[in-house]
């Protein structure tokens, strides 16, 4: 829980507060100090009186009330001070900076809880251990990186690693961010990335609060919680970037069905950041380039236009725009002869509209009111202006940041020349604007920014009978279940799925292969991986050649009986589930059978499914075209294709229990999409 004396201290302690800035105490105190800290400031410190100008303290013990410590003294004296200051001086929340904690050592985590323990039972705010600290508007308290101007307006900002949030705030500070709050929660003992956000969600007021919010974190620990926060602030109208990193391909556990294998945890983490509708970024460029974007009005559209005045940069920012699926539409016609008369000789309006490295100021102002007022189909510009030192550019500077006021359209500043230009560049920023030094860096975040949907709703999922579904779970042992089940379960949940029984003589196969009739399927019961071990075989159209194949596939190690099915046709297609741990059933389509191994083109959202996102799935896939139909191949019903996973998706809601399953293949046509083969792997 955040509360209101970490945010808004009217007194702060500083344990280990010393007049080195070379220690963590000491540079945090040198923080409070010279930003400004309005409330009283205190030190405890035994070998000192006073400290940077402040009275220090001998003992804890010595202290008057006060709301906020933060503690920088080595881990063995961290326990008995916070004991002492929550119990005998009224501290409601604490910000630990020292190390060696559960980071360290099991002994070290046995530390930290105890301090957790004490914090709960007085009702304290923890922050820590391990951290660099806190940043709010009320005080500067951490000891790590560079103070950013703090602005109400700016980005909020949460790190789980105090070192990263070092730098991210100082490449922030490079193309003019600003920033509105620093949280670096350190090993998260109380209060980690998700307790954060849950405070910005509860806090919010559309009017005061800042709507960027930036996260960096190693660990999702809680992602219903998270989702819950993220989702509800963009709904409120903030936008959320964020890096997870640790999602190398490494941490990624065996599974024995395809749906194991390919829902991988960063997998679940993907699908988590598109379900609440955040931006992921790769890294620290990434990130403060999108927080730099959300600062511009929101690109309503996804037509571009690109005024330059140097070639190569708007070609390249053409190149990443396209190909992340934006429009650099041609601009010809009467407005665009117009514009061409008012540049130079040698200019260029189709766009990119490059005025050349000699275009002047005025002339950038004049390309921004056209795109502005007479391109009626763009939505947005890029403007490169770079320092050819042929000038001063900083009435062109100005004239950005002019036209920034009162165009409706986002325009994206591009100031290439950073050592050349740094002086004007720095004009530009001191009007309180962002900019972008790199065309490329800009055109991947608006793409990514473009490409990233919205929260989804509660999904309004299909009735199922619960009783009947749990009788059937609650009374099967761990493992993969029996045909049976399955298609009970399948049937349940009103899945369509082919017919198919079972034989374990080879008379019962001829007797059931004539009622089913020809040609039909038959496969293997009991290998997991029936076509690896020749188990499947296709078209049997006779009796005889039911009895051929029965005793061929009856010796097959592991088999416990024959499975036989009509004989059925369609587009191969793929649907299935995976548990992961805290974030529930990851489910995934696309093309199936040996496609999905060959392929690894899947989709994939958390449950509960939705229809429209089980849609969005769909038209995401690169084979999408396969599915729509192709070259005279007929297409799948993508509606009823989408209601199998929603149809899944509640069947899971009712059964966790159900760890992996597959429906692969389903075979789709323009009519129809039917359950082929099936697995589900039950865990108590």
């Amino acid at each position: 829980m955040i509360n209101n004396e970490l945010i808004n201290p009217k007194s702060i302690v500083v344990v280990g507060g010393s007049n080195s800035i070379f220690k963590p105490g000491g540079k945090a105190l040198k923080n409070i100090i010279d930003n400004n800290y309005k409330g009283k400031l205190y030190v405890i410190n035994p070998k000192e009186d006073i400290v940077q100008g402040i009275k220090s303290y001998k003992k804890a013990e010595e202290l008057p009330q006060t709301d906020l410590a933060i503690i920088g003294v080595p881990a063995q004296f961290v326990k008995d001070n916070v004991d002492i200051l929550a119990n005998k001086c009224g501290v409601k929340a604490f910000i630990i900076l020292s190390a060696g904690f559960s980071e360290t050592s099991e002994q070290g985590r046995k530390i930290e809880n105890e301090i957790v323990n004490i914090c709960n039972k007085n009702n304290a705010c923890l922050i820590g251990p391990n951290c660099t600290g806190v940043l709010t508007q009320n005080y500067s308290g951490i000891f790590a990186g560079p103070i950013p101007k703090l602005n109400p307006k700016g980005c909020d900002f949460v790190s789980g690693s105090g070192a990263t949030a070092a730098f991210i705030i100082e490449e922030g500070m490079t193309v003019g961010l600003t920033f509105a709050s620093m949280f670096s929660v350190g090993n998260s003992a109380q209060n980690g990335v998700e307790e954060v956000i849950e405070y910005w969600d509860n806090i919010f007021d559309a009017d005061k609060s800042s709507h960027i919010k930036i996260i960096y974190m190693e660990n999702i620990k809680k992602p219903k919680k998270f989702l819950k926060h993220t989702s509800s602030l963009i709904k409120k109208g903030c936008k959320i970037a964020a890096v997870k990193s640790g999602n190398s391909s490494a941490g990624s556990r065996a599974a024995s069905s395809h749906t194991g294998a390919l829902a991988t945890p960063d997998v679940a983490v993907q699908a988590l950041f598109d379900k609440a509708g955040i931006v992921r970024c790769q890294g620290r460029e990434e990130l403060v380039t999108t927080a730099a974007v959300f600062t511009h009005p929101e690109l309503k559209g996804k037509n571009i236009a690109i005024i330059t005045q140097a070639g190569g940069p708007g070609v390249m920012l053409t190149d990443v725009l396209s190909n992340g699926g934006l429009e650099i539409p041609h601009l010809s016609g009467e407005n665009a002869e117009k514009l061409l008369s008012e540049l130079y000789h040698g200019s260029a309006v189709g766009n990119p509209i490059d005025i050349m490295a000699t275009g002047t100021d005025e002339q950038l102002g004049i390309c921004i009111d056209y795109v502005e007022n007479k391109f009626t189909n763009i939505d947005g510009m890029a403007v490169i202006f770079g320092d050819p030192a042929l000038v001063d550019v900083r009435p062109a500077y100005k004239i950005i940041h002019e036209k920034m006021k009162v165009c409706k359209k986002p325009i994206y500043p591009i100031l290439p020349s950073i050592t050349t230009g740094a002086e004007k560049i720095n004009y530009f920023k001191d009007l309180g604007r962002t900019f972008f030094p790199d065309e490329l860096s800009l055109g991947r975040a608006v793409v990514n920014i473009y490409n990233t949907g919205k929260p989804e709703d509660n999904a309004n999922l299909p009735y199922i009978d619960k009783s009947k579904v749990r009788e059937i779970i609650d009374n099967s042992n761990n493992g993969y279940l029996s045909p049976e089940k399955i298609q009970c379960l399948l049937d349940l949940a009103k899945i369509n799925r082919a017919k198919e029984v079972i034989a374990h003589t080879k008379d019962e196969a001829v007797e059931k292969s004539k009622l089913l009739g020809f040609p039909i399927v038959m496969k293997v019961v009991g290998p997991v991986h029936k076509t690896d071990v020749g188990g499947v075989s296709l078209n049997v159209n006779n009796v005889e050649s039911v009895k051929n194949e029965f005793n061929i596939m009856i010796n097959i190690k592991d088999t416990t009986g024959i499975l036989l099915q009509p004989m059925l046709s369609g587009v191969e297609l793929f649907i299935g589930a995976k548990y992961e741990e805290n974030f529930g059933h990851l489910i995934l389509c696309g093309l199936g059978g040996i496609f999905i191994e060959v392929f690894k083109d899947t989709a994939a959202a958390l449950s509960p499914v939705s229809k429209q996102e089980a849609l969005k799935m769909i038209k995401s896939l690169k084979s999408y075209k396969i599915i729509q139909g192709v070259r005279g191949n007929e297409g799948v019903d993508e509606d009823k294709f989408a209601d199998i996973i929603v149809k899944l998706s509640a069947l899971l809601e009712i059964a966790p229990e159900i760890k992996e399953l597959d429906l692969n293949p389903c075979l789709g046509t323009k009519k129809n999409v039917i359950a082929v083969d099936a697995r589900m792997r039950i865990e108590n």
